[in-house]
């Protein structure tokens, strides 16, 4: 679809999700969501992004066939007055048919010191999907990096890592310095910062395909945690839902919102960003309609709404999470 010369209001930008095998992953991406994954444990999907290991390619209309990163680049009016060299936002679903590695994640003065200029990896999950007495790793109980360094050392994981029950719903913001993992039986959406970098901490000692085990990033590890975080309760999620939305969480780097469309009972989201990220991640789908035009939704569908695109009106039955930069 070409932009509404009437209107002038820019189209959606419908990106083709990437997809990662990994030890840890499943079918689930394929069996729940229809996609079309590569063979063996696909663990991650990535919806929208423009980083190097997984750069989206936009689907259908004026841009069809380039890549996230190319529009970043080449076409930046369509994300208004964004700052930064690259696509700073990254949207996966993640299936984990079995344990994540224990992994923490930098900030970004620490990625640009030591990971070739990355950013940080600020993130957060909404639970998708989990089985009966599923946990979630978020967060430990080391008091400083001498106490941390020895429970490693001893194995002490039962003592050291902190987690919570879960439940579909629940929602977690994941800082820099933050010991996490995603346990078995967990789907998530992730909203994060466009970067892939992880400092392994533990992996159960799991061998691959090739009888070799992942690497381990204890130096790193012990250089970034965050020993003052707090430790969550739970994931419950407590603001207040209003006209169907619901604010996630807020930080430096963005904000998540979810959206609820019954039938019957259509949702508007103002569109007064330099971007907007949508995923429909349950129901049966609906329409998108924009001053530019309409388009038919799915569960799985992503899309990015570009500046100008104008409000988002939305219709059917489904369940949204919605995105966009701050800072």
């Amino acid at each position: 679809m070409e932009k509404n010369e009437a209107t002038g209001a820019q189209p959606l930008l419908f990106p083709k999700p990437v997809f990662h095998n990994k030890i840890w992953g499943g079918r689930y991406l394929h069996d729940e969501y229809g996609y079309d994954i590569p063979d063996g444990d696909v663990g991650e999907c990535w919806a929208i992004s423009a980083h190097p290991n997984g750069d989206c390619t936009i689907e259908g209309g004026p841009y069809d066939g380039r890549t996230l990163s190319e529009l970043w680049q080449d076409e930046h009016e369509l994300f208004g007055d964004a700052k930064g060299d690259r696509f700073p936002l990254l949207i996966k679903i993640l299936d984990a048919r079995q344990n994540l590695s224990v992994q923490v994640h930098p900030d970004d003065a620490y990625a640009a010191e030591h990971e070739n200029g990355s950013l940080g990896k600020r993130e957060c999950w909404y639970v998708l999907d989990c089985k009966p007495g599923a946990t979630i790793v978020v967060g430990q109980r080391a008091h400083d990096r001498a106490e941390f360094a020895k429970m490693v050392e001893e194995g002490r994981w039962d003592d050291l890592l902190y987690s919570v029950p879960i439940k579909r719903g629940d929602f977690f913001m994941i800082e820099p310095g933050t010991i996490h993992a995603i346990q078995a039986g967990t789907v998530v959406l992730e909203t994060q910062q466009s970067s892939d970098v992880t400092y392994r901490v533990y992996d159960y000692d799991r061998v691959q395909a090739d009888g070799t085990k992942r690497e381990l990033h204890i130096p790193q590890t012990l250089d970034v945690v965050d020993f003052s975080l707090p430790l969550p309760k739970s994931g419950d999620v407590t603001a207040p839902e209003k006209d169907g939305v619901t604010v996630l969480g807020t930080c430096p780097n963005f904000e998540v919102e979810r959206v609820r469309v019954a039938e019957g009972s259509p949702a508007r989201v103002p569109q007064t960003h330099d971007f907007v990220c949508v995923s429909v991640v349950h129901g049966e789908g609906g329409k998108v309609t924009t001053p530019a035009g309409s388009w038919d939704l799915r569960l799985g569908s992503h899309f990015v709404a570009p500046a100008g695109s104008g409000d988002l009106d939305f219709e059917g039955d489904m369940e949204l999470v919605v995105s966009w930069p701050e800072g």
